[in-house]
């Protein structure tokens, strides 16, 4: 796993093999299921291999080229109709709801920041 070069494509997966396999060696040392701060504490000592991540990290639940994105489609179009959504829900690898709830989300900030100025 980690001296093979994975398209893209399997990173999600191969990620989540990755967290599972070391979860249920931790829970079988422990001997009990792990809470969330024990995954915390696995994820930490176990990172991911630079094989099936690319090194970008996520913060503010979207990667910054998708919000980065994200942020350009809105500067053209605040109000994306459903095929504009799929799309980009396509070139970002959200769903089209994640999309539609960032856009919503988005409207929402702007209308608050203008009422307050």
């Amino acid at each position: 796993l980690e001296n093979h070069k994975f398209t893209k494509e399997s990173h999600a997966k191969l990620q989540a093999l990755w967290l599972e396999a070391h979860y249920q060696e931790a829970e079988k040392l422990r001997g009990r299921p792990l809470g969330p701060v024990d995954k915390y504490r696995v994820r930490k000592k176990f990172p991911l291999p630079r094989t099936i991540w690319d090194g970008e990290q996520k913060t503010h639940c979207f990667k910054e080229r998708t919000r980065h994105l994200l942020r350009e489609w809105y500067l053209q179009d605040p109000y994306p109709n459903p095929s504009k959504k799929r799309e980009l829900a396509q070139a970002t690898g959200l769903t089209p709801t994640q999309v539609g709830n960032w856009f919503k989300n988005r409207r929402q900030r702007d209308r608050a920041a203008a009422a307050k100025n």
